[in-house]
């Protein structure tokens, strides 16, 4: 079976997906990301990358209700799936254990 591997730009979107919880779409992540990282960059990146990783089974989408302030168009809403989660956790103790091993003196 292939093992499913994140670029970094893929992990901080799981990790931006994750921490907005049910307020997590594309301008909402794309915001958090530019206010966290500093990054300037396009929001077509951002709905690319989630795109992605709802083809790649790590987050689900789902259409919210129709508003007048948006001009009748829905918001594209993404939460993490368990594959999401999982992915998420290896990578993490993968990271903090080479972490540890490094000696920054």
């Amino acid at each position: 079976m292939k093992r499913t591997t994140l670029g970094e730009f893929e992990e901080l979107m799981l990790l931006l997906v994750a921490y907005l919880g049910d307020e997590a779409y594309g301008v909402s992540v794309y915001k958090e990301l530019v206010k966290e990282t500093g990054r300037a960059l396009n929001i077509s990146a951002v709905h690319v990358a989630l795109n992605r990783l709802d083809e790649k089974g790590l987050v689900s989408s789902k259409y919210g209700g129709i508003s007048a302030e948006r001009g009748g168009r829905r918001k594209k809403y993404y939460s993490l799936t368990t594959a999401g989660k999982t992915i998420l956790s290896e990578t993490f103790e993968l990271r903090k254990r080479l972490y540890q091993r490094i000696s920054f003196s």
